[in-house]
């Protein structure tokens, strides 16, 4: 029940990539010098970051040097390169790994700077998603979500097993082993902590755990049913669902526990609560029509707003971070799950999945992508998508049911 454990390094870059973004930047990446020395190959790792962001096409090329080179303009651009990116892996004497790279504009001609990381080897993953981070922010303009965290649920061998791995997958955690079900994780805003609902008390019960310390304490212990947490923005409150009054209803309590105030007032079933990013406002499922669809209410009360309207089963509500876009699962017909994106302001929904049995769609941090569970090829994996829905990349596969990933924000 402790902190995180490490896992035996899995098999690494199953990236299964389908489809092919509109504009993609043509760039080279050369294998860092020393590299081979270090437990961890950081070129393939951040190749492999960059590829599954559906931005950039390789071009490979016959130079090779590190960050103190100069790289022959004039040789790639006739190969086709836009940029170019080279490093090197140090081992220290204290034991650590000096990780270094430079990246280039090879049409200017210009340098566009690089960074030094001294890092410990079981953070060399981390240090490589970093790199992989300021090459996409540098050429892209936007912020990489490389270096975040996905949480997720897997069950096998009767046991159930909330993880915590990078973004692509790997570098998988252990923070929770249990024989009884364990849903629905939550990261706080801050990134170091999981709400979740464990059955062990025989039981759902809300919790919350520090994923650094594995310290862990129950919120929700209400008679009846105490499920479904979601951070506020703010990272003082959660939206959780509680059956102490009856019916399931949603209600906030702080993050410490104390008395849960209700939200909503409804006779029938209102579960799967989600901020608004200013934190007004919570979206959540109820079957108050008859069947499952998508509300939203203010935070402070007052009358909810249906949000979804095609379709007659909607659920797991999921907010994008400039609270323009809404992800969601859709049952359709012959009994598939789809997930759909719908612009809020236009109401107009888009399915984004080629897979029939989705679930648990989460935004990651810069809201360029979705992460969910899914069933492909005969077995449960993590797909990633981008927005629109045109790049898939499949994440992870186990061999075991793969449940409720969660995207964690920044700030590791």
């Amino acid at each position: 029940m402790g902190g995180l454990n490490l896992l035996p390094a899995r098999a690494q870059f199953r990236v299964e990539i389908a489809g092919i973004g509109a504009t993609q930047l043509p760039i080279s990446l050369l294998r860092f010098r020393g590299e081979d020395k270090a437990p961890q190959p950081i070129s393939q790792i951040i190749r492999a970051d960059l590829e599954r962001s559906g931005r950039f096409r390789f071009v490979d090329t016959g130079q090779m040097f590190d960050e103190t080179g100069v790289p022959g303009y004039a040789d790639l651009r006739n190969q086709g390169s836009d940029a170019i990116a080279a490093g090197s892996v140090t081992k220290l004497v204290d034991g650590r790994f000096d990780v270094r790279y430079k990246l280039w504009d090879v049409v200017k001609g210009q340098d566009l700077g690089g960074q030094s990381l001294a890092v410990v080897a079981g953070d060399l993953r981390l240090a490589a998603h970093r790199i992989a981070d300021a090459i996409y922010e540098k050429l892209t303009g936007e912020r990489g979500v490389f270096a975040t965290r996905i949480a997720y649920v897997t069950k096998g061998g009767g046991r159930y097993t909330l993880r915590v791995a990078d973004a692509d997958g790997e570098g998988g955690q252990v923070a929770l082993v249990s024989p009884e079900p364990i849903i629905s994780p939550s990261w706080a805003p801050d990134g170091l902590q999981l709400a979740y609902v464990s059955f062990e008390d025989h039981k759902p019960v809300v919790w919350v755990q520090n994923t650094a310390t594995g310290a862990r304490r129950r919120v929700a212990n209400f008679r009846g049913s105490n499920s479904a947490p979601a951070w506020s923005p703010d990272g003082r409150t959660l939206a959780v669902t509680l059956s102490r009054q009856g019916g399931s209803q949603i209600y906030l309590i702080d993050k410490d526990g104390g008395t849960p105030r209700r939200v909503t007032q409804s006779l029938a079933i209102d579960t799967e609560p989600t901020f608004s990013p200013d934190g007004q406002t919570l979206y959540f499922v109820s079957d108050r029509g008859g069947s499952p669809q998508i509300y939203k209410q203010p935070v402070s009360g007052g009358g909810a707003t249906r949000v979804t309207f095609s379709g007659n089963y909607n659920v797991s509500p999921a907010l994008s971070p400039d609270g323009k876009t809404l992800a969601f699962v859709q049952r359709q017909g012959g009994g598939t799950f789809k997930v759909m994106t719908m612009d809020l302001a236009s109401g107009t929904a888009q399915a984004i999945s080629d897979t029939n049995d989705d679930e648990s769609p989460s935004f990651s941090p810069n809201g360029r992508f979705v992460v969910y569970a899914t069933r492909s090829q005969g077995q449960e994996v993590l797909m990633t998508t981008t927005v629109d829905g045109k790049i898939k990349t499949r994440l992870l596969t186990s061999g075991q049911d793969i449940r409720e990933p969660k995207w964690g924000p920044y700030g590791r």
